[in-house]
């Protein structure tokens, strides 16, 4: 008896430790994005409308704490989805990988990033649906999450859903790459202290090593971002080049290529919140499973 529920404990353990990081990967986004989302809410709309920091806070405040919240269901599913394969994707191919690939390690981190970026932009019409509920153009016409979703795929087809797939793309697979080998290598620096004494430590270690990674990363991408709401803000119409809306932003903004950086300084301060926050909570998600 003892032997047979030992036998299903270790059983359970090993399922548990094979999916730990896709778990690990959710939790931590859904953490992350209920902590973050006024803040993104503002950042979005310097990114969509070219305003200042003051300007965007006006926008959101007039507007009332009932639309504050407007807009989280698709990042709460599409971030903590993505987040959850993010390292899930990563994990499992470098396990895949590793017997071919162990004498490069660094090129197969780089193949496993990139392919869980791909992964995650199959994902991508919850960012689709996320810009257009933000933007106050149209908080009177869109009612809800439910009936944009029908309108999209009645009046524009299921085509309309991955507007901006290909920005997507070009963003997600080496910003994992930078994100995974950089975090790697800090953690070689600094590895987790053992014991008790040490618990302060390794949460004020992992909040910093997520917060300055994702600090670090988001500014680099940043202008994709730009370019990949300007895509997703229209519904309907042609499915316009990367290139293309690029030339239209830049033309747009006064030819200033700062423009494109136009809201970086709050979202660098809202990512080092956020992803600091996502590494405390992962890295204790992973002590505590299992």
């Amino acid at each position: 008896m003892i032997r047979s529920r030992f036998g299903t404990m270790t059983t359970s353990t090993q399922k548990c430790k094979e999916y730990e990081e896709f778990v690990c990967g959710f939790g931590a986004a859904v953490v992350n994005i209920a902590v973050t989302f006024p803040i993104n809410k503002i950042i979005f709309r310097q990114q969509l409308h070219g305003v200042g920091v003051k300007s965007a806070v006006s926008q959101v405040h007039s507007e009332g704490l009932f639309l504050l919240y407007r807009g989280i269901l698709p990042p709460l599913c599409q971030k903590s989805i993505s987040t959850s394969l993010m390292f899930g994707v990563y994990d499992k191919s470098n396990l895949f990988l590793k017997p071919y690939l162990s004498n490069s390690p660094y090129f197969m981190k780089f193949t496993s990033a990139m392919f869980a970026g791909c992964i995650e932009a199959i994902l991508t019409p919850f960012e689709r649906l996320q810009t257009l509920l933000q933007d106050s153009a149209y908080n009177k016409e869109l009612t809800s999450t439910q009936h944009l979703i029908k309108r999209i795929y009645q009046e524009h087809g299921f085509k309309e859903y991955y507007r901006g797939l290909s920005v997507v793309l070009l963003r997600n697979g080496p910003a994992n790459v930078v994100f995974f080998i950089a975090r790697d290598e800090v953690q070689k620096i600094f590895p987790t202290s053992p014991g008790k004494d040490s618990r302060y430590m390794n949460l004020l270690k992992d909040f910093s090593i997520g917060a300055v990674i994702g600090a670090c990363n988001s500014s680099v991408f940043f202008p994709l971002n730009v370019i990949k709401i300007h895509m997703q803000s229209k519904l309907g119409g042609s499915h316009d080049t990367v290139w293309q809306v690029t030339r239209e932003i830049y033309i747009e903004r006064g030819r200033k290529l700062s423009s494109f950086y136009r809201g970086v300084h709050m979202n660098c301060t809202r990512s080092f919140i956020s992803w600091g926050v996502a590494m405390v909570a992962y890295e204790r998600l992973k002590l505590l499973l299992c």
